[in-house]
């Protein structure tokens, strides 16, 4: 395994254009992490401590900005804005057929207008967030001294911030390897590990050796999990008709369509972060309201929201509905139906056309119902046991395994398609 290791390290950097694509992904995340380390001006360190301490959703933001927001860098909000506005766009999609035709019915030029129109939306979320992110930390004493022209000024940075990093994911997405957003979102991941292995040093007692074994088993059998159901496939054979063309035959051949279980990867993970950490933001805003009756429901709602098990709900709720949304949206089983009947091909003992789209259609929903289990499931276990066990921030450090590792697979698949087309 070890030799079968370093080859594909060979291929992979022996190969030109390939280093290339992984070296601009090195830069643009070596930027990525300088940005994160730039402040904006008048922040109280001790207060920012304090405040982020004693408040565990911004735990959950603080990796969306990969440690921006512990900092409050320039690039706070993080990609988070960004993420939202694709939500939205895709909702837009199912109930607008018009922009449903864009995102898979166009092609190219048509993802492009959406692609558009997701950053131009991204805009305006990203100054109801720095507005709100900045009414909240000057309310807690984080941020001081703050005049209008500074708060427009800070707000206008935050949002310029949230804008660049947008633009470098797709830089990754365009030049590099992988998805742009989620290497961002892994290297923020990545970039806390020596904070979370120092602070647990620095707070180790002997009492917690059993714990922390425990735990390290459970990430051990998590990271397996994950890596099987990514790489589980559901073969549909396919036989492509035998044609005689010019007196030579062709096709007659069989082979298989492979339907991954986990069609959606990572994105349902992403996508319920961003839409639970939104309300949180803005009822902890409101709690600060001058207004007693709002400031009092904001106080109760964000009570209700963040008890664990109300939590843990919602999050399951919403990664299962994701999963089977991104799955829809962008795997049409009408396109393949219709794109192997112009080639020839069938599925045995189904007809063309309809009816193969139907049968195909039947198994996506069937496996894509045990991947939104399992990614639910996995997503609400660390919260589980921080509440059996009691032991802080394991649920932050659950997703952010769970994240790490569909994306390290995505990367991997997507080198060793770059090698295979390389080698043909």
């Amino acid at each position: 395994m070890i030799g079968a290791f370093i080859q594909k390290l060979k291929l992979t950097f022996a190969d030109r254009g390939l280093r290339t694509r992984i070296l601009f992904v090195l830069g643009a995340l070596a930027a990525f992490r300088i940005l994160g380390t730039i402040p904006i001006p008048g922040v109280d360190v001790d207060q920012l401590t304090a405040f982020l301490s004693s408040n565990e959703f911004l735990g959950l933001m603080n990796m969306f900005s990969g440690g921006g927001l512990s900092k409050l860098s320039i690039v706070m909000l993080g990609v988070s804005p960004y993420i939202t506005a694709s939500i939205i766009m895709q909702l837009l999609s199912i109930m607008s057929p018009s922009i449903k035709a864009l995102y898979s019915e166009e092609g190219e030029a048509g993802r492009q207008k959406f692609t558009q129109y997701s950053r131009m939306l991204t805009v305006p979320l990203a100054l109801v967030q720095a507005f709100g992110f900045l009414m909240l930390l000057s309310r807690q004493g984080v941020v001081t001294n703050l005049t209008p022209f500074s708060f427009i000024v800070n707000m206008t940075v935050m949002v310029a911030g949230s804008i660049l990093l947008m633009w470098i994911g797709e830089l990754i997405s365009e030049f590099g390897i992988g998805n742009g957003v989620s290497l961002l979102i892994f290297a923020g991941i990545v970039a806390s590990l020596p904070t979370t292995m120092q602070n647990i040093y620095l707070s180790f007692d002997v009492s917690q050796i059993p714990m922390i074994i425990a735990f390290i088993v459970v990430a051990l059998l998590v990271t397996a999990a994950v890596v099987i159901i990514t790489e589980a496939e559901r073969p549909v054979p396919v036989t492509y008709a035998k044609q005689v063309r010019g007196g030579k035959s062709y096709g007659g051949v069989s082979t298989y369509i492979p339907l991954r279980v986990n069609q959606a990867g990572v994105i349902p993970i992403i996508f319920a972060l961003s839409i639970i950490l939104f309300p949180q933001m803005i009822l902890s805003f409101l709690q600060g309201a001058s207004n007693p009756a709002l400031a009092s429901f904001a106080t109760t709602a964000l009570g209700y929201i963040t008890n664990q098990w109300i939590y843990g709900g919602v999050y399951f709720v919403l990664v299962f509905f994701f999963t089977y949304f991104y799955t829809a949206v962008t795997f049409d089983p009408q396109s393949m139906a219709n794109n192997l009947q112009k080639s020839g091909a069938f599925v045995p003992g189904v007809r063309p056309g309809g009816a193969t789209a139907e049968y195909i259609g039947n198994i996506i929903t069937r496996i894509t119902l045990v991947g939104a289990l399992f990614l639910g499931v996995i997503a609400i276990l660390p919260m589980i046991m921080q509440g059996i066990t009691g032991f802080g921030s394991f649920a932050v450090g659950g997703t952010a395994l769970l994240i790490a590792v569909s994306v390290v697979l995505d990367l991997v698949r997507k080198v060793d398609a770059q090698i295979s087309i390389r080698e043909y």
